[in-house]
């Protein structure tokens, strides 16, 4: 069988250049213009008549200007070619997304420092419930990662990428997962490096991660990563942490151990519920996340 070759109507360009052209279209089309280059420059020429037109333009002048000034040196002591085209951004376009907030350097300081610290209290100074304060701390990384992963605070070219068929839900998801891609292995493998000392176990924090994290991009279609994060990673900690410090008797680390384990150990259950309600929430509300501009 031989399939018809098709190409970008004068139409389909100006309904993807207004943002009017339905979401799997626009992938469709996407997907074409990495092969077409008449349809590339007809759709090009759509989005510069467009009020966005000469702020891409001023963008791309900056790219190929900083560009430009980094070439490296041909073998001959000139600038070799750039390579450019469709196949360089189709390849360094999810790395460069995916890489941004799990290298991000205040979120990834903070996390090395508490699983240095973890560490250096049980070998060092020998403090045994080093595990109970890391597991303590253990759920709120990712949650914190979804704040630096997605929004105009994360991200200063997040208007441009938020407005492609690869932006929105799918490119939060994308961030979100690199962020849980760095830090679920760090903390679980520094927690199973640390003694028990009445804790739960070292993997006993990744259900309530995942559903506090999928709670956090679902309440994020309402009220922006930033809030929602705030709101579920402050509330993870107050619900752990004050019924502890409330708790008569005791050294407060074991009474934060007994605490972890009711949260842990005997909840795995609703925290599998909480996880799967909250992404099926964050499926119906995954348009939202195409308007997150000000928030």
């Amino acid at each position: 069988m031989t399939t018809t070759p098709w190409h970008t109507s004068e139409d389909l360009a100006l309904r993807y250049a207004d943002g009017s052209l339905p979401e799997a279209d626009a992938w469709s089309l996407e997907k074409h213009l990495e092969t077409c280059t008449a349809c590339a420059a007809r759709v090009s020429a759509a989005v510069r008549n467009t009020p966005a037109g000469p702020v891409l333009d001023e963008v791309r002048d900056l790219i190929l200007t900083a560009t430009a000034t980094r070439r490296p040196q041909g073998a001959r002591g000139t600038a070799g070619p750039a390579p450019t085209g469709p196949r360089l951004t189709t390849r360094l376009r999810p790395a460069l997304w995916s890489l941004g907030p799990a290298l991000r350097g205040s979120w990834l300081l903070a996390l090395l420092t508490v699983v240095g610290g973890a560490l250096l209290l049980n070998r060092a100074a020998g403090y045994e419930a080093s595990r109970t304060l890391l597991l303590t701390l253990a759920p709120v990384f990712p949650v914190a990662g979804v704040a630096l992963s997605y929004g105009p605070h994360a991200d200063p070219l997040h208007e441009i990428t938020a407005a492609t068929p690869s932006g929105g839900l799918r490119l939060a998801l994308t961030r979100t997962a690199a962020v849980l891609g760095v830090s679920l292995p760090a903390l679980a493998l520094t927690g199973a490096a640390l003694p028990a000392s009445g804790a739960p176990g070292a993997a006993a924090w990744l259900l309530p991660a995942l559903a506090l994290t999928l709670g956090s991009l679902a309440l994020a279609s309402y009220v922006g990563c930033r809030t929602a994060t705030a709101v579920t990673g402050g509330g993870w900690l107050a619900a752990v942490l004050l019924p502890a410090l409330a708790a008569p008797g005791g050294p407060f680390s074991a009474r934060l151990a007994g605490r972890l384990a009711g949260c842990f150990d005997g909840a795995q259950t609703g925290w599998a519920v909480a996880a799967a309600g909250c992404a099926v929430l964050l499926t119906v509300r995954r348009g939202a996340f195409d308007h997150l501009e000000n928030r």
